[in-house]
């Protein structure tokens, strides 16, 4: 028996009785097309440990075993899950594991062995936090995160300058990786559908990542905390609680005081970042 002998996902979720949790966040993506796309973006897999988080039912979880995933470490937190992934490890020779628990605390860099991919059709309400997370860990630990968020996040993950999605989020996401929007998912691909459209974006780190995100993302909370006013204005605040003179803290990051954060480059909040550093020690 292989991997292709499963009963399909649709019976699985009848067999098991797994309707899907709105608290938990969870939308579940049937489609073994899309979910196949997602595993080939992943790819190479072969020597590679890959985690998933929120695995529910196991689309994604046998697209990425039948992809040659040599490790697949599926973290679920809903234990009613639990049957139906370890009916698909009975056929993975030994290549599916399942962490039952909170993905927000599980380490996985203490947990898989290097080199790593993170691999998701993440909840909507953690997902966020999840990849700040990952973004911003020190050193980074993983070599790719190949991620589902809801359209509107995606977007934010990989926002330009001057646009109405870019942030905090996309400050430290470019800060520390190449980002890229692989492809859409309309809503009525998932069982239920959700109220918005989702989208996959890709994370490969940067050949020198940014190294001090802890005080890039002090930076960026100040500036986008008060993203309509001016940096004489919003960073101000930021400042005065570190004993900087403002116009010379900007001055010395070259940095227009009377510039407004959304139109500012990752550069220069980088900048921003060391000159704090620098002033503070």
């Amino acid at each position: 028996m292989s991997l292709n002998d499963l009963p399909s996902l649709s019976e699985t979720i009848k067999t098991y009785d797994l309707g899907a949790n709105k608290k938990l966040g969870q939308h579940f993506l049937l489609d073994m097309n899309l979910t196949d796309k997602i595993a080939r973006l992943a790819e190479p897999l072969e020597g590679y440990s890959v985690a998933e988080i929120g695995p529910g039912p196991g689309g994604l979880t046998r697209a990425l075993l039948l992809r040659g995933a040599e490790k697949l470490v599926a973290i679920e937190m809903d234990e009613r899950f639990i049957s139906a992934l370890a009916e698909i490890g009975d056929k993975a020779e030994g290549r599916l594991e399942i962490a039952q628990g909170d993905a927000l605390r599980y380490n996985i860099a203490a947990n898989l062995k290097a080199p790593r991919k993170i691999v998701a059709n993440l909840p909507y309400n953690v997902g966020t936090k999840m990849l700040i997370d990952w973004v911003t860990a020190s050193p980074l630990f993983w070599e790719q995160l190949v991620l589902m968020f809801q359209l509107e996040v995606a977007e934010r993950v990989v926002a330009q300058p001057s646009t109405a999605h870019y942030g905090r989020l996309a400050v430290l996401c470019q800060s520390v990786a190449d980002c890229r929007l692989a492809f859409e998912v309309p809503a009525r691909a998932f069982t239920p559908p959700p109220k918005v459209d989702s989208a996959v974006v890709v994370l490969e780190p940067l050949e020198t990542p940014f190294a001090d995100l802890k005080t890039l993302g002090r930076v960026t909370q100040s500036a986008f905390g008060q993203r309509r006013k001016m940096l004489r204005r919003s960073l101000r605040s930021l400042a005065e609680q570190n004993n900087l003179v403002l116009e010379d803290w900007l001055a010395g990051a070259e940095v227009d005081p009377q510039a407004r954060p959304e139109t500012l480059p990752v550069k220069a909040f980088q900048r921003l970042a060391q000159a704090l550093k620098a002033s503070v020690g």
